[in-house]
């Protein structure tokens, strides 16, 4: 029996699809259902490496931990990982592709869409239900020739679709409304109903809303789910979720300094940081200092590390750090901030952006040159002082130098992994994932004298997920998602 699926758009980019899914997961599987997440393209600089060998966007991991199954390619075949305001890396079914601009790869989906379908065929054969996230906005009819990532795949896979509006951010009941006025009345036809998300106060207040979309649009409403204030908890995949405000920690003992860089990436690394009491994570947009008290300065990953790297200088942060060093204090660099903490930087053909060579920070003396390599693999093994770690690594380039023979770590096969600094106080590693691991972060606490970690971060993922789940299932009806999902429309013309 083939699989029942239900796709999720929205009215808007940022209305909570992912996490929506994500609870819908949970709880279905938790219903002893077999569940899979499916994305049909994504854009993203947050990945996760699969089981499989390859690389999707950070969400669809986060959903597939939520059903409980171990994510793989084809949750999401076609990831795009910006390099500039205009280009971006095209991951195809796990594998790098290519680079296009956005004019181009407009013509380039139309070729996309048979890989995207014959994933989204081998997902639904394992499933008893399939959870489709779209992408961005359904009303952005700008895109709509050759879309692959709504209802482009909508029709062409014949999957029913539910919108999702976002009242936080205001302006709700039009931006429903003005989406059934702007698509298609073909595309209209696949949307079976509405969510309205992100609800503060009394829902009593919104119920004519609800009747004012019904009425306009003919869709029903499905539900009206309040705000999730335990989201912040769980991996974030869209760099929008840097700007909300930190959370206050007046009894923090340890500061964490991260500059805030254009083409940040894997930044969910910093997640079981800032999930500690002890520590508080200040991010730091150009413009602004580093804090001169910071025990601790992270140069999270980055998916065009020359052109970062040029950021950082015109901010100023490259001063703030030397003077950070001066001081004593330590400074770690992950995947790309390991490079950028090197000598020299070097781009030969072009894999990140233009064709070239730029100066690093020289706090490590260490060159990387990039190439068109990927590597994509979980990672295992020790730090120097003796502790095991787990993470993966994703990144392009090979670093060399005279630091790499003190390495941070080896990995499990007795490789050398990263450098240090000769005083170990500047340290870079290709380990993504690092502080997820509870020995390591523990060893960096009190290693920066801020006692030991008080949280399990797989535990506190987990608790969290499972409280999503039954908070959407509080206000949304389950078993009607799920009849709807039991009727798809008929495949048509994309």
């Amino acid at each position: 029996m083939p699989a029942r699926a239900l796709m999720f758009q929205g009215s808007a980019s940022d209305v909570g699809k992912s996490l929506i899914v994500a609870g819908l997961a949970r709880a279905f599987a938790n219903r002893g259902l077999t569940v899979r997440p499916f994305k049909p393209q994504n854009m993203s600089n947050n990945a996760a490496v699969t089981a499989d060998g390859g690389e999707i966007g950070r969400a669809q991991a986060l959903q597939a931990r939520a059903a409980r199954t171990a994510p793989t390619t084809h949750m999401n075949p076609v990831l795009l990982k910006p390099q500039s305001e205009i280009g971006a890396q095209v991951v195809v079914q796990g594998r790098l592709r290519g680079t296009a601009k956005a004019a181009a790869y407009q013509s380039m989906k139309r070729e996309l869409m048979p890989l995207v379908l014959d994933s989204f065929r081998r997902i639904a054969a394992g499933a008893d239900v399939v959870l489709v996230e779209g992408a961005g906005s359904a009303s952005e009819v700008n895109l709509r020739q050759n879309d692959i990532a709504n209802m482009g795949f909508a029709r062409a896979a014949g999957v029913p679709v539910l919108l999702i509006g976002d009242i936080d951010r205001g302006g709700v009941i039009a931006s429903l409304i003005g989406t059934k006025i702007v698509i298609a009345p073909e595309d209209a036809a696949m949307v079976h109903g509405f969510l309205v998300n992100k609800f503060r106060g009394d829902p009593q207040l919104f119920a004519e809303g609800m009747a004012i979309i019904e009425r306009t649009t003919g869709w029903p409403g499905l539900g009206l789910i309040p705000f999730f204030p335990d989201a912040r908890l769980l991996p974030a995949e869209d760099a929008l979720a840097l700007d909300r405000p930190p959370l206050q920690k007046p009894h923090a003992r340890m500061r964490v300094a991260v500059p805030l860089l254009p083409y940040i990436a894997n930044f969910d690394d910093l997640d079981p940081l800032e999930a500690e009491a002890a520590v508080e994570v200040v991010r730091v947009r150009p413009g602004a200092a580093l804090p001169g008290d910071a025990e601790l300065i992270i140069l999270p990953g980055s998916k065009a590390t020359i052109a970062d790297l040029a950021a950082l200088r015109a901010a100023g942060f490259h001063i703030d750090i030397a003077a950070h060093v001066r001081r004593g204090g330590r400074v770690l660099g992950l995947c790309g901030g390991y490079q950028m903490l090197g000598r020299t930087i070097e781009d030969c053909d072009g894999i990140e952006g233009p064709p070239g060579k730029a100066e690093g920070l020289a706090l490590l003396d260490v060159e990387t040159v990039l190439c068109r390599e990927k590597r994509l693999e979980p990672l295992r093994g020790k730090t120097a002082d003796g502790m095991p770690f787990s993470g993966y690594e994703m990144h392009t380039g090979v670093t060399r130098g005279k630091d790499c023979a003190r390495p941070f770590a080896h990995r499990a096969d007795g490789s050398p992994e990263g450098a240090l600094s000769a005083d170990g106080r500047v340290i870079g590693t290709y380990v993504h994932g690092l502080f997820a691991d509870e020995g390591q972060r523990s060893a960096w606490l009190a290693r920066l004298q801020a006692g030991a970690c008080a949280i399990v971060h797989d535990t506190l993922i987990e608790d969290t997920l499972d409280r999503l789940a039954a908070h959407i299932g509080a206000h949304v009806d389950l078993e009607r998602l799920l009849s709807l999902a039991r009727q798809p429309a008929a495949p048509a013309r994309p």
